[in-house]
C-alpha cells in the first residue's frame, strides 16, 4: 500500500462523518522509519568530557548558589530582568523539546550514555500532539468525528480520565499551565484546519491526513522562520539553510539527538522562565512552580490568556521571558514533588543542578573546548563569572555566552548554532518534512502580518 492509500473502516460511521481509517502508512510516516526507541548521540566526539565534582555542582544549582536568581532580586526594578522576547516562547520551545527527545534514564547517571534511548522520535512532526493518531491512539480523538481532536467540556482543558490525568499525546505538556494551554491551543488549531479542509471540498476520506500535515509543515515552518530567528539570529538561520550544518547534518532517516543540545544547549529554556506571572490583565502575579503546576484538571478560573504572554495581533504588548543570565528563577531552584517525584537528595529539587548533574552524567564537553572547536572565542573567566577548576559545564556556559555575547536575549554563537544545525538538521533529515518535500513550501493558513508566525496559529482555532 503506498503512502496515503488505504480503505474506509468496515465499521459502521460514527454520526455524519466516516470512522477513522486503518491504514498502515500516513503522509506523516515513511515505511521504513525505526519503530523502536531512538538513539543519542555526540555532535562533537572528538572533544573530551570535562568532569567536575559533582558536590560542586550541586552547591552552584542549590539555594544561594550561582543559578539561584533569588540573590539578586532586590537590587533589580520592577521588571529589571526582563528579555525583548515574550514570555511565552521558552515554553514553545519545551513543546519542540517533548516533541522529539525523552530521556528517561535516572538522573543520578546510572545509565552509560551510549546505551541511552530516546523515546521519541527525533523529527518535528507533532508526535506530542497526534500519538498514534486516530486508530492507535483514538482517546485523543471525537467519536462521532475522529479527524477531529477530543477536548475537554468547555474546550478549555484537554479530556481527562476520572482520576483527573490528562488524555493527551504526551504527558509531559500537562506539567504546568503554560504547556498545556499551548497544546490546546494546538487541538483548536487542528480542529480549525478540519474545518477550512472540508469547507474547501476535500474528500472526507483524506481530512484527517491533510489537516495533521497542514498543521505539522505550519508547526515546522514556525520554528525555522519565527522562533529560532529569534532565539539564535536571523542571519545564523539563513547561513545554516543555505549552507548546512557544519556539525550536524545528519542523512535522511538517520537523525539522533546529540547530547550537546538535548542535555545542554537546549535547556538555555530554564534561564528565561520569569519569576512571576500574570495570567490575566489585570491578574496577580504568581510563580510557575508551585502555583501553576499542572498534572490535573483545569479549572475554568484558572486558563491563561495567551495574549499575557504571547504578543498577539490588536493586543497590547506581553509579559517578556527573563534575560538568559546563568540564574533561575527561585521557582526552578526548589521544584515542588509532582515534578520532580521523591528524591533522596534535596539538591535534585533544583532544576540546575539536575541541569549541571546530567551534563556530567552524559560526559559533556566543556563549554570552552566546544567554542575552540567552533573557532569562537571562548568567554573570560570575568564573563563566566565563576572559577570552575578545569572548565564551565557546557549548560551554564551557553547560558553565561548568551549574557554576554548574546544580549541576554539571544543565544551566542556556541549554542545558537548548536540548536540551529540541530532543529535544522532533523527537519532535514525528516522525509516528510517541509524542508525535505518542498523546500520552497510556503504557509497557506490566514496570516494577520506580512509573514505566518506562531501567533497567527495560536488564534487561528479562535477564528
Amino acid at each position: 500500500m503506498g503512502a496515503g492509500d488505504g480503505q474506509v473502516s468496515g465499521a459502521a460511521p460514527h454520526g455524519s462523518h466516516v470512522a477513522a481509517r486503518d491504514h498502515c502508512l500516513s503522509p506523516a510516516r515513511a515505511v521504513d522509519r525505526p519503530t523502536g526507541a531512538a538513539r543519542y548521540g555526540r555532535m562533537f566526539p572528538g572533544l573530551d568530557p570535562l568532569g567536575t565534582d559533582p558536590q560542586l555542582l550541586m552547591r552552584a544549582g542549590t539555594d544561594g548558589g550561582i543559578c539561584d536568581a533569588a540573590a539578586v532580586l532586590d537590587p533589580l526594578s520592577d521588571g529589571g530582568d526582563d528579555a525583548t522576547e515574550a514570555a511565552g516562547w521558552p515554553f514553545f520551545g519545551q513543546l519542540i523539546a517533548h516533541d522529539i527527545t525523552a530521556d528517561r534514564s535516572p538522573i543520578a547517571g546510572d545509565v552509560a550514555p551510549d546505551a541511552l534511548r530516546n523515546a521519541r522520535a527525533p523529527v518535528l512532526n507533532l508526535e506530542m500532539l497526534y500519538s498514534d493518531g486516530p486508530i492507535g491512539s483514538p482517546y485523543l480523538f471525537d467519536l462521532g468525528d475522529p479527524a477531529r481532536f477530543l477536548l475537554g467540556t468547555d474546550g478549555g482543558d484537554v479530556p481527562r480520565n476520572q482520576q483527573g490525568v490528562a488524555l493527551i499525546g504526551e504527558p509531559r505538556n500537562d506539567v504546568h499551565l503554560f504547556s498545556l494551554s499551548l497544546h490546546v491551543a494546538l487541538l483548536h488549531a487542528h480542529n480549525r484546519i478540519v474545518d477550512l479542509l472540508r469547507g474547501a471540498g476535500v474528500p472526507e476520506a483524506e481530512v484527517f491526513d491533510r489537516a495533521r500535515t497542514t498543521l505539522t509543515w505550519h508547526y515546522q515552518w514556525i520554528v525555522v522562520h519565527d522562533f529560532l530567528p529569534r532565539l539564535v539570529g536571523a542571519s545564523l538561520v539563513e547561513q545554516v539553510l543555505a549552507e548546512g550544518g557544519r556539525w550536524f547534518a545528519p542523512p535522511p532517516l538517520q537523525a539522533f539527538i546529540p547530547l550537546e543540545f538535548a542535555d545542554a544547549a537546549y535547556r538555555y529554556g530554564h534561564g528565561q522562565i520569569r519569576h512571576s506571572y500574570r495570567l490575566v490583565e489585570g491578574g496577580s502575579a504568581v510563580p510557575l512552580f508551585p502555583d501553576l503546576v499542572g498534572f490535573g484538571p483545569l479549572p475554568a478560573d484558572r486558563r491563561l490568556d495567551l495574549g499575557q504572554v504571547f504578543d498577539l495581533p490588536g493586543r497590547p504588548a506581553a509579559q517578556r521571558a527573563k534575560r538568559l543570565d546563568g540564574r533561575l528563577a527561585a521557582s526552578l531552584i526548589g521544584l515542588p514533588e509532582q515534578v520532580t517525584g521523591v528524591v533522596d537528595t534535596a539538591a535534585y529539587r533544583s532544576l540546575a543542578v539536575r541541569d549541571l548533574l546530567r551534563g556530567e552524567t552524559t560526559a559533556l564537553p566543556s563549554g570552552e573546548a566546544v567554542a575552540r572547536l567552533m573557532g569562537v572565542a571562548p568567554l573570560t573567566g570575568e564573563e563566566v563569572g565563576e572559577s570552575w577548576p578545569h572548565g564551565t559545564p557546557l549548560w551554564f556556559y551557553i547560558l553565561k555566552e548568551a549574557e554576554h555575547r548574546g544580549g541576554g536575549d539571544q543565544l551566542g554563537p556556541a549554542g545558537g548554532r548548536i540548536v540551529a544545525e540541530v532543529l535544522i538538521g532533523l527537519l532535514r533529515a525528516d522525509p516528510a518534512g517541509y524542508l525535505s518535500v518542498q523546500p520552497d513550501w510556503e504557509p497557506t493558513l490566514p496570516a494577520t502580518g506580512p509573514s505566518f508566525g506562531l501567533a497567527d496559529l495560536l488564534t487561528l482555532g479562535a477564528r
